[in-house]
């Protein structure tokens, strides 16, 4: 399972930061930049995703449950990740390495299974030669959705969830 994005407003904050200047000024988009209002999203989707194992261990004690964190959607720093700034890349990679840093936990945590997407895939994040997801754009009918996986990233993350059940790789390596 891959959850936690969505609740802490990962990508409408990459999104929101993609836009011009003066449609971020926007009462709809302003929080979405508030330190402590994404810090408090984390803190929360960290405890949720505990809740989530334990509930799935309870409910199916002999299931084999795998935590799928999310593929890597912004470049290393110094690589620009244009429209976005580069102190809002940052921020998104802080949201990117804390929701990956929850879900490893909340699989250690709960006796649940990690498959690792994000690790194995920071070298083909959106902006790369290789990408696995897709970069910023306009949502627009017949397009890719923005800033998330791509064809190739899907069938990659199905490769790792296939190979971490297999036995391919060690349980909790990712």
């Amino acid at each position: 399972m891959t959850i936690g994005g969505n609740d802490v407003g990962y990508v409408p904050l990459l999104f929101a930061a993609g836009l011009p200047r003066v449609l971020r000024a926007l009462p709809v988009l302003g929080g979405r930049f508030d330190t402590a209002t994404i810090d408090r999203a984390l803190a929360e989707v960290a405890d949720a995703l505990r809740d989530v194992g334990r509930a799935v261990r309870t409910r199916a004690p002999a299931a084999r449950v795998l935590f799928v964190d999310y593929l890597t959607l912004l470049p290393p720093p110094g690589t620009p990740a244009r429209p976005l700034s580069d102190s809002d890349a940052e921020t998104g990679r802080r949201v990117a390495d804390e929701l990956a840093r929850s879900t490893a936990e909340a699989a250690a945590d709960t006796g649940c299974e990690l498959v690792g997407a994000a690790r194995h895939s920071t070298a083909h994040h959106g902006w790369s030669a290789e990408p696995w997801t897709t970069r910023f754009g306009l949502p627009l009918p017949g397009r890719p959705a923005p800033l998330h996986p791509n064809a190739l990233g899907m069938r990659m993350v199905a490769d790792l969830v296939v190979a971490q059940v297999s036995g391919r790789c060690g349980a909790g390596s990712g």
